[in-house]
């Protein structure tokens, strides 16, 4: 019989996927009547793995790794690299504009919604610079008056006095 590790430390870790030769053991351990914390002390193997491990079996009669949910990115790292650089080089492209230098340099067929959608996930956002009120030529006057009235003021002297 093994003896389970009393390091905790040596249990925790990282999280990687177990093989299937480590798979199949939890599986036999559970056929042999064995509960899932004896399974997981005599494998050294956390109890939610192990029970995650015999649902799955339950559930599809495998315990293969399943391929991931969801559809595959339509951009690879070096396409979003070449956004990013495109983006830098000139920050006044329009999505559309940059949808097509892509095809053109990467042939990636994309839409100027994806275009958008990968800049954002970038930390790029197209915001509209803040306006500022023009200073009028009898505003100015005004402006320079008053601080030529105010030029020997000192520190100990406040505008409210």
């Amino acid at each position: 019989m093994q003896t389970a590790s009393t390091n905790i430390g040596e249990r925790m870790g990282c999280s990687q996927e177990l093989s299937d030769s480590k798979r199949g053991p939890v599986i036999g351990g559970h056929l042999g009547n064995k509960s899932i914390r004896d399974i997981s002390w005599l494998l050294n193997i956390p109890r939610s793995t192990v029970s995650g491990i015999i649902t799955m079996w339950k559930q599809l009669g495998t315990t293969a790794t399943q391929p991931p949910s969801g559809r595959p990115r339509h951009m690879t790292g070096r396409g979003q690299r070449m956004l990013k650089r495109t983006v830098r080089r000139s920050h006044q492209l329009s999505a559309e504009s940059i949808a097509k230098d892509l095809q053109t340099w990467c042939g990636l067929q994309m839409s100027p919604t994806t275009v958008r959608r990968e800049l954002h996930g970038m930390g790029f956002h197209g915001r509209a610079v803040a306006s500022k009120p023009s200073i009028t030529k009898c505003n100015a006057k005004c402006w320079m008056l008053w601080c030529k009235a105010r030029r020997h003021w000192t520190l100990e002297r406040t505008v409210l006095a």
